[in-house]
């Protein structure tokens, strides 16, 4: 039987959270960089125990004023910045890692955030960043990131595994890239469209996860349509391991 996961980003200030987790099966919570706080983490981190949802880290660049979707780093990354952002995810990790272990709980996986993430698929240096931290932490750890992208041959060089991830809520430019949020087109507003957007690439072999964006106007409705669409379809919904 073919199955999928369905990830959410959860943990950013969203009063959808709960309404949510009944229809994933793995969520990234935000570490306080860019969203959440030890609070929300704790309260986040119940809801998945509660549903049986995996719970990965949803690091991101420390820039909460614009929700860590501006790339920081600069271009060329300098050695000094790109030493601060190891820090901040070590610190990010340690940070979600207590609340699980308080909760009585294990991190299942890792998902860069925003800027961090689009910059992860492109720059071989920075997705070599994560999977070294990642790998440092506890490389047992699955590293989630954009399918077909150089996340892939990062973390396999650093001994983790890699989950091919694809959106359901985001569209794509020709060359397999998301289209920044700043164009025209870049979230999927209806529904039918995502569905149709998830069950091909699912289909076709593209994705292992595919996200949905718990900050997304239609986020409700977008899992409740994916999750029944998956379904009837006789894919089964599960976390990978």
């Amino acid at each position: 039987m073919l199955a999928v996961d369905l990830n959410c980003d959860m943990g950013e200030g969203m009063e959808t959270d709960a309404a949510i987790f009944p229809f994933i099966s793995s969520a990234n919570i935000a570490c306080g960089a860019h969203a959440g706080d030890l609070d929300v983490m704790r309260r986040t981190v119940e809801l998945a125990v509660r549903h049986r949802v995996a719970i990965g880290a949803h690091p991101s660049y420390p820039d909460r004023a614009r929700f860590g979707r501006v790339d920081t780093l600069g271009e060329p990354a300098s050695p000094a910045s790109l030493s601060a952002l190891q820090d901040s995810l070590h610190g990010q990790l340690r940070l979600l890692d207590e609340v699980c272990k308080g909760a009585g709980v294990h991190l299942h996986h890792v998902k860069p955030h925003g800027a961090l993430y689009n910059r992860a698929a492109r720059d071989a240096e920075v997705a070599s960043l994560i999977a070294n931290v990642v790998a440092d932490f506890d490389p047992s750890l699955l590293l989630y990131g954009l399918s077909g992208s150089l996340m892939a041959p990062a973390a396999g060089a650093a001994g983790l595994r890699f989950v091919n991830e694809v959106f359901a809520d985001r569209s794509y430019r020709p060359d397999g890239s998301l289209t920044p949020r700043s164009e025209p087109g870049a979230l999927i507003g209806d529904g039918a469209v995502a569905v149709a957007q998830a069950l091909r690439m699912v289909h076709e072999g593209r994705g292992e996860t595919v996200c949905l964006h718990g900050d997304g106007a239609h986020a409700v409705e977008f899992a409740q349509l994916i999750h029944g669409a998956l379904r009837a379809e006789g894919v089964r919904i599960v976390a990978p391991f």
